[in-house]
């Protein structure tokens, strides 16, 4: 992007070398396979997992990479930037296993993870539920308290790794008179007793990431898979969905990056009335506004990652970064489809496959209209 990148060290970019070719030589040539499939093979968890690339911000004690956000970032870009599609790596690894780190007893950690890290237990969050959307104080999931067990009940759904999990990240009322101050989390083993997964959701792109519903009848799992305190579990979400939505701006960032070079690869190729639509003068005026845009959102984006990696960012601040990137990467894909003509609309084209994949990054981890909320409410 011609732009002296300044917030990643030279370990991050030696790490940035590894994730590219993992992705490359391990992911995309699997990538029909998992999108047939519908989910990702767990030989590519394990893989993964050997090759250090899960978990990059758990500390080597636990089994992971020890390093920063940074090294989480370079990741995202990496993935970002090759076309792989589906993957539930970084909602695994630099999502949910930060809670366990943050919140969990010395016991948890030990006990969890090890496995995490290795790719062996694959982690969900569950949080969205039928009609709640982005509503989260809202839930009707429930944990009633008997003895040394809570017995769950509810339904959650759009849950990301929701057929591969082995150890779900569980919002719940444990008050439900409460409202928000209600919420706890609860790590709940998918083996346990009244678990059962429905069906998987089809959705309109990112065809190999397993999204399902999940249900909980009278589930019984012991009072010491609580996570954190009683009743902390919305202040808890609060303040990890920051780096949730700021990892969504890094994706944003580099898929933007990466399709306006392709883009601009092709239509100085395509002819079209005995030229190329490169010579077109709307064409350039059209890439112009994508790349001012483009040195825009990688100027804010990076920025935001130096304040993370000293763990200064805000709410508001990763709500920014979401919204202004997933935002201007979704019009921007909009009129790069358009440059390709019919062949925009082919899902053999980058271009078309972003076109249906990308499409979520304005709704999840909150809604664009969920982060003009929250940016309001600071004004």
């Amino acid at each position: 992007m011609e732009i002296q990148r300044k917030v990643f060290r030279e370990d991050h970019e030696q790490f940035r070398d590894t994730a590219r070719r993992f992705f490359e030589r391990e992911c995309l040539p699997r990538q029909a396979d998992w999108d047939r499939a519908g989910r990702v093979d767990r030989e590519t968890w394990l893989k993964a997992g050997r090759e250090g690339l899960l978990c990059t911000t758990i500390p080597v004690e636990y089994g992971g990479g020890g390093g920063d956000f940074g090294h989480a970032a370079v990741l995202g870009e990496a993935q970002s930037s090759c076309g792989v599609s589906g993957l539930g790596f970084g909602l695994h690894s630099e999502i949910i296993a930060p809670y366990i780190l943050r919140l969990g007893t010395e016991e948890q950690k030990q006990k969890w993870l090890p496995s995490i890290c290795a790719g062996e237990s694959i982690l969900s969050i569950a949080m969205s539920e039928p009609g709640g959307g982005s509503d989260l104080k809202a839930m009707r999931t429930t944990a009633r308290r008997e003895g040394d067990e809570y017995v769950i009940n509810g339904a959650k759904t759009f849950i990301s790794n929701g057929l591969n999990c082995d150890l779900i990240l569980l919002a719940c009322k444990t008050d439900p008179q409460a409202g928000a101050k209600g919420v706890s989390l609860i790590l709940v083993e998918a083996e346990r007793a009244g678990f059962r997964r429905g069906r998987k959701l089809e959705k309109v792109g990112l065809h190999a990431a397993d999204t399902a519903e999940l249900f909980f009848d009278d589930v019984r799992v012991p009072v010491g898979n609580l996570l954190g305190e009683e009743n902390m579990g919305f202040k808890y979400l609060m303040q990890e969905l920051a780096q949730e939505r700021l990892l969504m701006a890094v994706a944003a960032a580099s898929k933007l990056e990466w399709l306006l070079g392709l883009t601009i690869d092709y239509v100085k190729q395509r002819k079209a009335f005995d030229q190329t639509v490169w010579d077109f003068q709307n064409t350039k005026f059209k890439l112009a506004d994508i790349k001012a845009q483009a040195v825009a959102t990688r100027l804010m984006v990076d920025y935001y990652i130096g304040e993370h990696m000293q763990r200064k960012i805000t709410l508001q601040e990763a709500a920014i970064a979401k919204l202004f990137s997933t935002e201007a990467m979704w019009k921007a894909v909009d009129d790069m489809v358009q440059m390709h003509g019919g062949y925009g609309y082919m899902v053999e084209y980058p271009i078309a496959r972003a076109f249906i994949d990308l499409r979520y990054q304005r709704i999840a981890g909150g809604a664009s209209e969920v982060m003009r909320e929250l940016i309001a409410r600071k004004l």
